[in-house]
Formats: structure tokens, C-alpha cells, sequence
């Protein structure tokens, strides 16, 4: 049983079968096509039953069960995120036909080798996997591998997130982000006088971002125009100062 459940509780949540009955008491719905978010945590399920049968499910949460077999899930073609953690399965076959499937949670089940994910390679929109949880200290035999996660961004090479960690990419909004922060921190270190204090540390190597020497980033197009408007707004000030003291200069008088 999974921990924090009581001794008493265990009958109750063991070896539990996904039924009509179950379904509707959990969702207030009279018909299971009318659900389409589902969450079942933690209540012993073995069996996945007639969870097929909600076939307008888009997102599902079955972790913390006894779940080996997932045939019954083949049919939920519209299901975009799936929390399949701490279970025990091995097989996941029956989810390349998930076709919409974005996010996928396998962390803390039996996947031994790299080779168990390619059936998910037909799956265009994954953009998600997980398959370690160090918060949870959730695993799977295949995490074991010190190149798994270079094998598993190989056959992804598309994924945005593996793990919880964004993967680095063109394509990645954190990276473009990165880039510009990096150059900006530079040019402000290379324009720092002599002597103070060294400037921040470079986050990787220049030759990582391919930095064109002539390019110059939306951050230094931003402080420049900020630069710009302080400076006008000086000289606009200035002028208004004396305009004020003039008029405040009392007129000479005849002797």
C-alpha cells in the first residue's frame, strides 16, 4: 500500500476495478463521455475497466495505483496531460495511439530500457516526460543508465522538458532569454573600469551562443532608449529652471 494510509484503510483500497459506478461517484456525471478531467490518486486501482469509455478525457491522473495493464486508455485519443506515477508498468504500447497527448508523468514504475519509449515517438505533440522524481524519489530501473537522458533527448528531439528541467534549444524561449542576458552581462563587464572588482561570471562559453559580434540584443536597444528619454528629460528640465527663475527675478528699477 502506498504510505500514509491507515492499516483500517487497506480493504478499501486494494485491488480496486475502474467501474461505471466508481466513475459517476467520483465525477457527479451521468455519462462518462461528459468527462473530461479526471482525477483517481492513491486508491488502489489494478484493474482500468471502463475508462475507455470516457473518450472525451483530456486530462488524467492515475498515480499512486497498482497499474500494469494500460490497453484500456488506448481509446482516450483527445487526452493531453497523464500522471501515470508510482504505478507498476513496464508496457506503453497502448499509448501511441494518445495521439494528443502533451504532457506525460511516468515517474516511480518499471521501465527498464530507453527501448520500452519508442512507442511514444509517434506521439508528434509530447512535449513532457517524466520519467524521475527526485522531489518524490520516484524512478524507473532504465534512470539507472548514466545515458539515459541523452538516449531518451535523441529519440525525443523535440521534447521541451525532460524530467522537470527545460530542455536547452533554438527553439526554447528560456534560451533565447538566456542568450540576451548573458551579452548584456558581458558588454557591462567589458566596459567596467580597470582595477574594480572582476564582473559577473559568464554563464557558458562564448562559442555556446554563437554570438554574432556585430549583433546587438533587445536589452542594449532598451537601456539605449532609456538612456535617450533620461537625457531629455534632464535637458527639459533644465530649460524649465531657468524659464521659472526669471520669472521669479524681480524687475530693475529707475534711479
Amino acid at each position: 500500500m502506498r504510505s500514509g494510509m491507515e492499516p483500517k484503510d487497506r480493504a478499501e483500497y486494494e485491488n480496486v476495478k475502474i467501474t461505471v459506478e466508481l466513475l459517476k461517484s467520483r465525477t457527479g456525471e451521468f455519462d462518462l463521455e461528459s468527462i473530461l478531467f479526471l482525477k483517481l490518486r492513491n486508491v488502489g486501482i489494478c484493474n482500468l475497466g471502463c475508462i475507455g469509455d470516457c473518450v472525451n478525457l483530456e486530462r488524467l491522473d492515475l498515480s499512486g495505483n497498482d497499474i500494469s495493464n494500460l490497453t484500456p486508455l488506448a481509446s482516450l485519443k483527445l487526452l493531453i496531460v497523464l500522471n501515470l506515477s508510482a504505478n507498476r508498468i513496464s508496457n506503453l504500447d497502448p499509448l501511441r495511439s494518445c495521439e494528443n497527448l502533451q504532457s506525460l508523468n511516468l515517474a516511480g514504475n518499471l521501465i527498464s530500457s530507453v527501448d520500452a519509449l519508442c512507442s511514444l515517438t509517434e506521439l508528434k505533440n509530447l512535449e513532457t516526460i517524466r520519467l524521475k522524481d527526485t522531489v518524490c524519489n520516484f524512478s524507473n530501473p532504465v534512470c539507472m543508465n548514466t545515458s539515459y537522458r541523452c538516449a531518451v533527448l535523441e529519440i525525443f528531439p523535440k521534447i521541451k522538458v525532460l524530467d522537470g528541467e527545460r530542455v536547452s534549444g533554438r527553439g526554447s524561449d528560456l534560451y533565447q532569454l538566456c542568450k540576451d542576458i548573458d551579452a548584456s552581462l558581458k558588454g557591462l563587464h567589458s566596459s567596467g573600469p580597470v582595477g574594480e572588482l572582476p564582473g559577473p561570471k559568464k554563464w557558458v562559453e562564448d562559442d555556446y551562443w554563437e554570438l554574432k559580434p556585430t549583433r546587438k540584443t533587445r536589452t542594449d536597444e532598451a537601456i539605449q532608449q532609456f538612456y535617450d528619454v533620461l537625457k531629455e528629460c534632464r535637458e527639459l528640465n533644465s530649460k524649465a529652471a531657468d524659464i521659472i527663475a526669471k520669472t521669479k527675478r524681480p524687475p530693475s528699477t529707475m534711479n
